[in-house]
């Protein structure tokens, strides 16, 4: 009997699903880089997939991209429930009255967006069948940026809650190109990243080079690019090569945080004002099945090995 699912799939093996909300806030660059905490209150919610048991399991924090919650973040939460591991995909738009970013980036910060995964962590430590000391972030584009960045030290400081961290960091397709206070300075737990060297949307040079200064700096970080991969290789809904025409692209300068939360240009040495920021429109995402297929079996096989689960990582064939 076919399970719907689509090929290369596999169908999880969920025992519950449960709906959580929980309260964020929306704040916008300077406001975040400053530790302010008057943003707006943000009402947001995430959907738990636990996996079949009634023991305590890890569980993976899963943050969507611009699109929204779509087919890769529901076929993650299955991989994840196929080992053992619960999932919590965490819809950041829909309590915001946003439907996508893809158009129109200034809808919501990727920095409230850390604060979102924070708050997430809050949650699922106080779950009685996850262990909090096994609790994993993983993030897609825009919401790689977020499980990227909240492994910051600095950021842990301003916006987590003491003594409560993410065992684990996992970012797909990052955008890395600016250069923040301290952001050498992580929080000691594993930091693993996933792009497309074809990826004409948030190209992987910043992300690489982001990697090799983290590396340079003690911390256990690996980058991994798919030769001939494009954003969003991890989608089997996307034909191989699919236009966004209207997609709002990064303008390709590299950024600096000064003190004071200010962004610099590094190339006009100029403030960035995010309303007269040079953007392009047009980019393209597209599945690459050989790399969907290698990502997953490297990210199952990295918890099973850090989470020292009983499951075989499997991967797909």
């Amino acid at each position: 009997m076919s399970t719907g699912n689509p090929p290369g799939t596999l169908a999880a093996p969920t025992a519950r699903i449960e709906i959580h909300t929980f309260d964020s806030l929306n704040l916008a660059e300077h406001q975040f880089l400053t530790a302010s905490k008057d943003g707006k209150i943000a009402h947001i919610a995430g959907e738990l997939r636990l996996p079949v048991g009634t023991e305590r399991v890890p569980a993976v924090v899963l943050i969507h991209g611009s699109g929204g919650i779509g087919a890769t973040v529901d076929l993650w939460a299955r991989e994840m429930n196929s080992i053992g591991v619960a999932a919590f995909a965490v819809d950041c738009f829909t309590g915001r009255g946003i439907t996508q970013t893809i158009t129109d980036q200034s809808q919501l910060t990727a920095f409230s967006m850390i604060v979102d995964a924070y708050r997430a962590l809050d949650l699922l430590a106080k779950h009685p069948r996850i262990d909090p000391a096994r609790i994993g972030v993983m993030g897609f584009s825009k919401g790689g940026f977020a499980a990227l960045y909240s492994s910051m030290q600095r950021f842990q400081r301003e916006y987590g809650t003491p003594n409560l961290q993410y065992s684990a960091h996992i970012a797909f397709y990052p955008r890395c190109d600016t250069r923040f206070i301290g952001d050498e300075d992580l929080t000691h737990h594993p930091v693993r990243i996933f792009h497309g060297a074809a990826d004409d949307y948030v190209p992987a040079a910043p992300a690489r080079e982001y990697a090799e200064r983290l590396r340079r700096a003690g911390s256990d970080v690996q980058i991994t690019l798919f030769d001939g991969a494009r954003h969003s290789f991890d989608n089997p809904l996307h034909p191989q090569v699919l236009q966004l025409p209207d997609a709002m692209v990064p303008d390709g300068c590299r950024y600096e945080e000064r003190p004071a939360g200010v962004i610099v240009n590094l190339e006009t040495g100029k403030p960035l004002d995010l309303s007269a920021a040079r953007v392009r429109r047009g980019a393209s995402v597209g599945y690459h099945p050989r790399a969907r297929a290698d990502a997953v079996k490297a990210v199952k096989k990295f918890f099973t090995s850090t989470w020292i689960l009983a499951h075989e990582p499997g991967g797909e064939k």
